[in-house]
């Protein structure tokens, strides 16, 4: 099994790779108190429902959120997008695996390799231009990567990891 993210503390304790201690710093998240937006499920160490990790909006803005302006191929022109890095999603829920398979509202679905999880990677964006995405304008969520900050984001690939209106995450083994 190939450990997708580790927190600091695995690190500094030396035991990267090593699967058994996450179970040990395993934690529940809060309770959801505003409608659920995101279900986390699959290799998780951190939970709040069963073995499913549940966010509302007011969860997700609390996480490190990042900002960055790129066009897109199905927008006109330059947005702001701000939302959670994939990364810092993955290390609140305790993730494991080799990547995750994100599915919108209307179970399409994609598979994005846990290798995309950069600091300058994708964000579950919940916001474009300050303001939440309605369904209609590809939210409430949207996986979305800074296309103009980095040339090798603008391939058909990646593209079609760029799933709008995500409504769950199921990391993957």
């Amino acid at each position: 099994l190939h450990t997708m993210h580790l927190t600091p503390t695995l690190k500094a304790l030396g035991l990267a790779g090593c699967m058994a201690p996450l179970a040990v710093l395993a934690e529940e998240l809060p309770a959801p108190e505003g409608d659920v937006i995101l279900t986390v499920t699959g290799a998780i160490a951190n939970t709040n429902d069963g073995d499913a990790a549940k966010f509302d909006r007011a969860m997700l803005e609390a996480l490190e959120n990042r900002t960055f302006e790129t066009s897109t191929i199905w927008t006109d022109g330059t947005h702001a997008y701000t939302g959670v890095p994939i990364s810092v999603l993955m290390e609140t829920v305790g993730a494991t695996g080799s990547g995750i398979a994100a599915t919108a509202i209307n179970d399409y679905s994609v598979d994005i390799p846990a290798s995309d999880f950069a600091d300058d990677g994708p964000i579950l964006a919940h916001l474009m231009d300050g303001q939440p995405m309605s369904v209609r304008n590809k939210g409430p969520l949207w996986v979305i990567y800074p296309f103009d900050e980095n040339p090798e984001y603008r391939a058909e690939v990646i593209y079609s990891r760029s799933i709008w209106q995500v409504e769950r995450i199921t990391v993957q083994e």
